[in-house]
């Protein structure tokens, strides 16, 4: 299976998708706060994303996966599946939004700090939100994919972190997950990476942790996944085409306005 070059009709239905993921979690902040259990932010986001949006969460039910949206707390790296746990003062919690709207997947995640972080949790959530723009800001057609992972890994490095090696961005379009997979560290192998073009769009989310790289994931639900150390871990999140000439974010949100086009 080869790499999708969307045409400019499928660009058009993924702006759309991307749009209404990025409104999700616009909606869903004011939601997040101490005593909130992951549950009901989940109900909250699969009201929205149906009845408001009239989309489709895609998480739901994708390969078993039972809820809407993924809530990972903590030490948790991603996958994190809604349930009763309530959220504590300190609490850091990535919320993932998929939607699908006219068969086309829009991907975005985002990290919110419940009351006053830590050092440490305002740091590692800061550090990675750095490592996802350093990301996007390599993105222009000619340059090898692996570029994207280099410069993330590097300054994950240079910060005292580690960047999770187990899970990566994806293409992304009628298909959740599609060619090509984007690493978010250098592998060793970048020049032969496949080269960037106009029309490829895909998602770019470092997992970055604040101890060691290495993740377990649960026997008991198959899919929260744990930084091995206990460390904190943080994610974010866009989804991204490559233009003519650089990138456009279609997940962007109204907050982050002034960095859209490149």
């Amino acid at each position: 299976m080869s790499i999708s070059i969307k045409n400019p009709e499928q660009i058009e239905k993924m702006r759309m998708a991307g749009k209404l993921a990025a409104s999700v979690l616009e909606m869903i902040g004011v939601h997040v706060k101490v005593g909130v259990t992951t549950e009901r932010l989940d109900q909250i986001c699969h009201d929205f994303i149906v009845n408001e949006l009239k989309a489709i969460p895609a998480p739901l039910n994708y390969n078993g996966f039972p809820k809407s949206i993924c809530t990972s707390v903590n030490n948790v790296v991603c996958h994190g599946i809604p349930g009763e746990k309530k959220l504590k003062k300190g609490d850091i919690i990535n919320i993932d939004i998929t939607v699908i709207k006219d068969g086309f997947h829009g991907d975005t995640s985002k990290m919110f700090i419940v009351g006053k972080p830590s050092v440490k949790a305002s740091r590692i959530c800061k550090v990675t939100h750095e490592c996802l723009m350093l990301g996007i800001q390599q993105v222009k057609p000619g340059i090898h994919l692996g570029e994207i992972g280099k410069v993330i890994g590097a300054h994950a490095q240079n910060k005292n972190c580690s960047v999770v090696r187990d899970y990566c961005g994806h293409g992304i379009g009628l298909g959740f997950h599609e060619l090509p997979q984007v690493i978010h560290y250098d592998d060793g192998k970048v020049n032969r990476s496949p080269i960037l073009e106009p029309g490829m769009t895909f998602t770019i989310e470092p997992m970055i942790n604040l101890g060691s790289y290495e993740v377990i994931t649960s026997k008991l639900d198959g899919w929260t996944v744990t930084t091995k150390d206990r460390s904190l871990s943080a994610q974010w999140e866009h989804t991204i085409l490559v233009t003519e000439n650089g990138y456009e974010i279609l997940t962007l949100r109204e907050e982050e306005k002034n960095s859209q086009h490149q």
